[in-house]
């Protein structure tokens, strides 16, 4: 009896011990900016509001697209997401908004089909041939990028990095917890 509760502490302290682990991972991770170039950037949606306007944590993702643009870190950008419950494409909103602060309509792809992180990763590997690309720096919140670039590798595209905007929310608590589960089940 005693082993059997010995034995469940220890392997209660491990479980513990690989769910901090893995989250400061996540952070750590997803926090940083490794300052690569790539040949393509990939910007995930997120909400777009009841009126047409971005959420702030989507905006704050095109202004990191924004900047890789601007220091010629990348040469093209892919948005991606889907049909949102407000009824807007996020591509189409994300690609208006980059437009809007001067980048090329040449430079930009829109995809509305990415309704998740897989999709996203899917349709853009659907694009490498025809884009030529070679290299991806993954634009999301930090808790998300870990997730995105591990989902490029398992698809044969090791040459995956990131970058996040400096953008918390309460809810992020939530979404690290999500990340974390979702990781181990893709």
């Amino acid at each position: 009896m005693y082993n059997l509760k010995a034995l469940l502490k220890s392997l209660m302290t491990l479980l513990i011990m690989w769910f901090f682990g893995h989250v400061l991972y996540i952070v750590i991770d997803g926090l940083t900016d490794t300052l690569k170039k790539a040949d393509v950037a990939v910007i995930l949606g997120n909400k777009v509001n009841d009126d047409g306007t971005l959420s702030e944590r989507l905006e704050k993702r095109l202004e990191c697209g924004l900047m890789l643009y601007r220091e010629n870190r990348i040469k093209k950008i892919i948005v991606s997401g889907g049909l949102g419950r407000e009824g807007y494409y996020e591509g189409d909103k994300m690609k208006e908004y980059l437009v809007s602060n001067k980048v090329p309509d040449s430079v930009i792809i829109v995809d509305n089909f990415g309704n998740n992180t897989r999709a996203t990763v899917d349709n853009t590997l659907k694009l490498k041939d025809s884009l030529h690309f070679v290299s991806v720096i993954v634009v999301s919140q930090y808790f998300h990028v870990t997730r995105t670039k591990m989902l490029f590798k398992k698809r044969g595209f090791p040459n995956a990095t990131s970058i996040s905007p400096k953008y918390f929310e309460f809810r992020d608590l939530y979404s690290i917890l999500r990340e974390f589960t979702g990781y181990y089940t893709q």
